[in-house]
């Protein structure tokens, strides 16, 4: 059982440079406390600033991956200056996981509703069990989620995003795959194999090179499209100065594996 001493985020990091980050409250479903941001917001800054994480991984302890935000928490000193300053740090520990240099994959075990979809939205890339359930549920208490809503129609079709977010009803793990919300789904005891397959993919490929397609990536959405393609164009030449694409380019001309360092 846990104690009130148990950390709120697990940290550990293999010799590829794959860390993953496990919500540690499975009796409070892994809900987004101020406790929780803060710890969420210490470790992504820790690893922006280590060149050794190749791949973050965020997964969750218990049968929930997260419930959103703290509810009783919420609830306990209602005022709106509170309610800014929450929202604020949700946004910036969202906006946290879109520049880290790394790709971040959320690993979801099972539910995830309300900012605890948001996460998952807004990790780059999602591995979840066929048992995972997805929600952005806030419409059902009076609170329309208005802050994971940034995060769904980004990721989503309209109005498929907008269903979520007007009915507050559950999405399967193959609904929310159909619907972009995952890229993968897996039985759940095979889900770790899947977000190994996944990462190992990832890892096989020069960090630069991945730092620099996730920053264009995000930046260009945010664009016109002629702006776009200026900002990926100057970004290609740049990734294509760097020692690990002239030499991948080398060994396809060479026919041969290339030998990055």
């Amino acid at each position: 059982m846990l104690t009130t001493e148990d950390p709120l985020l697990l940290r550990n990091q293999d010799a590829r440079g794959v860390l993953t980050l496990t919500l540690n409250r499975p009796q409070a479903f892994n809900s987004l406390s101020e406790a929780m941001l803060a710890a969420l917001q210490t470790e992504l800054d820790a690893i922006a600033r280590d060149d050794s994480v190749r791949v973050v991984v965020l997964a969750a302890a218990g049968k929930a991956f997260c419930a959103g935000h703290d509810l009783k928490e919420m609830r306990a000193d209602p005022s709106e200056a509170y309610y800014r300053r929450l929202f604020a740090q949700c946004a910036k520990v969202m906006m946290a996981i879109q520049k880290l240099p790394v790709p971040v994959v959320a690993k979801v075990q099972g539910i995830a509703t309300a900012a605890g979809c948001q996460l998952v939205a807004m990790c780059d890339l999602a591995v979840a069990a066929s048992s995972a359930r997805f929600a952005v549920s806030g419409v059902n208490l009076g609170l329309f989620c208005s802050t994971p809503a940034v995060a769904l129609s980004r990721n989503l079709g309209r109005k498929a995003a907008y269903e979520m977010l007007v009915t507050g009803e559950f999405i399967s793990a193959d609904e929310a795959r159909a619907k972009g919300l995952v890229n993968r789904v897996a039985a759940p005891e095979a889900l770790d194999e899947a977000v190994e397959a996944l990462v190992a993919s990832i890892v096989a490929k020069p960090r630069v090179a991945v730092a620099m397609g996730k920053q264009l990536f995000y930046r260009q959405l945010e664009s016109g499209i002629e702006a776009a393609y200026v900002d990926a164009g100057q970004t290609m030449a740049c990734n294509m100065m760097d020692d690990s694409a002239l030499e991948g380019v080398q060994a396809f001309i060479d026919k041969r594996a290339p030998s990055w360092k």
